[in-house]
């Protein structure tokens, strides 16, 4: 009976470990694809627009301008955000 306690509680404290473990390796996953993507979005916005040299975002961010002539930053999830003109701030 002692040894079946143990182990059971054994068996239970490393489930309860790899779980654990799992969760962080999914968070860090999710961080690196963010970061690429992020990395992805603003190489093809520095090759295919133009960049707004006098103007920075909300927080600082580049401004990039498209073949339409809107303007848009990407922020760290490598998502367009479009803003009006009265939205952008001087450098």
């Amino acid at each position: 009976m002692n040894n079946t306690f143990k182990v059971a509680l054994l068996a239970t404290g490393l489930f309860a470990f790899t779980q654990g473990h799992a969760q962080t390796v999914k968070h860090d996953a999710k961080d690196v694809g963010h970061k690429t993507s992020e990395i992805a979005a603003k190489s093809k916005a520095t090759i295919v627009d133009r960049k707004y040299d006098g103007k920075k975002g909300p927080g600082g961010q580049t401004i990039y301008i498209d073949k339409y002539s809107h303007y848009y930053y990407v922020n760290s999830k490598g998502h367009k955000y479009y803003l009006k003109k009265s939205q952008l701030r001087d450098k």
